[in-house]
């Protein structure tokens, strides 16, 4: 967008008519119909209920023993290409003792599946296994009172296989089936039932094939763009060309000469047809102009702009005191040479998920149904119910049978899920299908925020750190504390990518949110590639320096450990060391990872080739180790696209990111040698393992730059024209 306050919409399509002719046609057989909207620069609020979950106490609503045997569970989740659909089952199966191959998952839908917070953040394991297994072993502890009163002996008596009560050396045998025979369990349990213990394990903790695979890679897994309801009408939002733009004037004549029937409504004008290529053909015979104020910002003075939000910075972890800390480093060298004071940045990053958003909407007899390829079904229907004005219990939201990918971009659903619901209220008894370009769904997809991480560091006599002083700007504050021994530190935030409490009005120009391991990738690199300056300040190798800082993190001490022993990391005090290795240390919630790469950089062109990564990982218990090294692996690859590509570029509101040829992200030319390491956990319970291990992948790049060139690399992504610059500077 020029500077001129005006821009032309690159891809809209209108015809005029009013309301009354507008519902005039949705009951006579819809020519062409658009919503166009303004939208404004804010940050969107997570679609996740706050507070105490309240999952059901009942195990009816997670399970259903059907007539023939067979299990059914419902969760909340939606399997968005992670593998849970398998790890859930892998769970029934366990609690339940019934053969894997005899469970049935239905997931995602609001009217027959228990409340869920949402598929984002690990909660799956993190938090989510708690419940479920919770109502799985108190249902097989009333099956087998069930079946001892049938049989007629104790219950101690009995074991349990496939589904299959028997009375141990004997051949009396009743089916769960049969104890139930398709009805609902009335009776419960009103002590606690424990859930099985990892060495009684028998499904839980051996690789599994992913349920979903021959589906997928057969192409016979149905998306939200794949429903196929018959009479279903295509529909294409429009909007500005820039965030914050308001409409000045719109010409409708060529569009409204195909045919197409246009309703206005203010900013608000929609478009529907039949068929799609049809809608896209209107689209581009309208033009509009719109009015913007420019704000002056774009992906390079984003960073100065978020500094000057400071005076908001809000403390949110002390130990020790920062006086204190000042005093020990001034105390170790008389020049006061110990003191780093660096700058680290991240750019905003677009989560590149293969499917775009998709939605399929239908008001009928005054329900309003939503197929949605959405992480959080239940956070969409609370959204639809409050900007519709709906009663809960006339809206249903479908998460599809799968969901193409989300990485935290579908977790979100104001915008996409509202608009369908919107259509379909206003042309009844029609199915309305919106899938957004690839354009949109980079301008309105939330975005991982900019970020600008802060530290001032300082190393006692004793070479060890005795000041940390940690400001971030923009992210968040997952990951922002560190768990290494520093005596005096203070950790403080501005902005965030989960709530607009937490941001202060104007810091954020255009949509910001989750992305995986939201907060803790910019986080993690600064604290990670800040360790390596510190080591090389110190004269210590930067695994040594990392060690003699986790004494008291027994956990991240092993992971680390082991990660130097797979890759065959020998500590040695010079920096650099022309090796090409980096290592760094991740965590997120309870989840410990470690990281070492290697990599070889070409000094003339700035690129940088991934050679080999090691990833070491603490996740608790794995309930699926084969389905855990693969989330591992796309964890590698994700972070690889993080450290080298990853960057949305814009200007004034305007993105000149608008497809794959000006967005890179990973190829499978980037793909190094991997190699996945899952520790045996002294944890008794499965934690997250989704997002993790990403958050050292960048700083153990950046760190193998260092190591190999001698370049020190702050920003995110490190492209090989950043690359090239550092080199200079070096």
């Amino acid at each position: 967008m020029s500077t001129d306050k005006v821009t032309k919409s690159t891809s809209l399509g209108f015809g005029e008519t009013n309301r009354r002719d507008f519902l005039k046609v949705a009951g006579t057989g819809m020519g062409l119909l658009l919503i166009c909207s303004a939208v404004g620069p804010l940050v969107r609020k997570a679609s996740a209920q706050q507070g105490p979950p309240p999952f059901p106490k009942d195990f009816n609503a997670y399970i259903h023993v059907e007539p023939n045997g067979r299990i059914t569970c419902y969760v909340g989740k939606v399997e968005i290409g992670s593998g849970r659909k398998t790890a859930l089952m892998q769970c029934c199966a366990e609690e339940l003792d019934v053969a894997l191959s005899s469970v049935d998952m239905v997931m995602g839908d609001t009217d027959l599946c228990p409340w869920d917070m949402g598929t984002y953040g690990s909660l799956t394991f993190n938090l989510y296994h708690v419940f479920f297994r919770a109502a799985l072993a108190e249902a097989r502890a009333v099956l087998l009172q069930m079946a001892a009163e049938r049989l007629q002996v104790p219950a101690d008596k009995l074991q349990v296989k496939d589904g299959w009560v028997s009375v141990a050396g004997t051949s009396q045998s009743i089916s769960y089936a049969k104890l139930v025979e398709g009805k609902r369990i009335e009776r419960h349990l009103d002590t606690k039932v424990p859930t099985k213990v990892p060495a009684q394990f028998k499904v839980m903790g051996t690789s599994v094939p992913r349920v979903d695979a021959l589906d997928k890679v057969t192409g016979k897994a149905k998306y939200a763009a794949d429903l196929g309801i018959p009479g279903t009408i295509h529909a294409r939002v429009v909007r500005p060309a820039a965030f914050g733009a308001k409409l000045k004037s719109i010409d409708t004549s060529a569009a409204e000469k195909t045919g197409a029937k246009v309703v206005r409504d203010g900013d608000f004008v929609a478009l529907l047809h039949e068929k799609p290529d049809l809608v896209d053909q209107a689209l581009e015979l309208v033009k509009a102009e719109w009015t913007r104020e420019p704000d002056g910002l774009d992906h390079q003075n984003i960073f100065a702009h978020l500094t000057k939000f400071s005076d908001k910075l809000e403390r949110i972890g002390e130990k020790g005191s920062l006086a204190a800390g000042e005093q020990l480093v001034a105390a170790a060298t008389e020049s006061q040479s110990g003191v780093l004071d660096r700058t680290y940045t991240t750019a905003y990053a677009y989560h590149a998920q293969m499917e775009l958003h998709t939605n399929v909407a239908r008001f009928e007899n005054g329900k309003l149904t939503l197929w949605a390829a959405t992480q959080i079904p239940f956070g969409a229907k609370q959204e639809l119910c409050q900007s519709l004005k709906l009663d809960p219990k006339n809206v249903r939201v479908i998460a599809s049978h799968y969901v193409g990918g989300g990485f935290g971009g579908k977790s979100q659903n104001t915008l996409d899920n509202v608009e369908a619901g919107r259509l379909a209220l206003l042309v009844p008894g029609k199915t309305i299908q919106i899938v957004w370009s690839r354009a949109e769904d980079i301008m309105y997809n939330s975005h991982r925020p900019a970020a600008l991480m802060n530290i001032r560091s300082g190393l006692t006599k004793e070479g060890k750190v005795g000041l940390y002083d940690y400001k971030v700007y923009g992210a968040g504050d997952w990951g922002a504390e560190t768990h290494y021994d520093f005596p005096n530190q203070r950790t403080s935030f501005v902005g965030s990518w989960w709530t607009a409490q937490k941001t202060p009005p104007g810091m954020q120009p255009f949509y910001v949110g989750p992305w995986r391991a939201p907060a803790t990738v910019s986080n993690i690199f600064a604290h990670e590639v800040h360790m390596d300056e510190l080591a090389v300040l110190a004269r210590v190798d930067p695994a040594e320096f990392r060690l003699r800082h986790l004494q008291g993190e027994k956990r991240m001490r092993q992971v680390m450990e082991t990660a130097m022993k797979q890759f065959g990391y020998q500590p040695a005090a010079k920096s650099p060391s022309g090796r090409g290795i980096g290592i760094a240390c991740g965590w997120l919630k309870s989840t410990y990872a470690c990281t070492i790469a290697q990599v070889e950089v070409n000094r003339s062109s700035g690129a940088v080739k991934v050679l080999r990564i090691v990833n070491v990982v603490d996740a608790g218990v794995i309930v699926n180790p084969l389905g855990a090294t693969m989330q591992v692996e796309g964890c590698i690859l994700f972070g690889i696209g993080t450290a080298l590509s990853d960057e949305v570029r814009f200007k004034n509101g305007e993105f000149a990111t608008r497809n794959f040829d000006s967005y890179e992200i990973p190829r499978f030319s980037w793909l190094p040698q991997m190699e996945v390491v899952l520790v045996k956990s002294e944890l008794p319970q499965p934690l997250g393992i989704g997002e993790p291990p990403i958050a050292g992948v960048a700083p153990a790049i950046a760190n193998a730059i260092y190591d190999a060139v001698g370049a020190r690399m702050r920003h995110l992504p490190m492209t090989p024209e950043r690359v090239r610059a550092a080199l200079q500077k070096a």
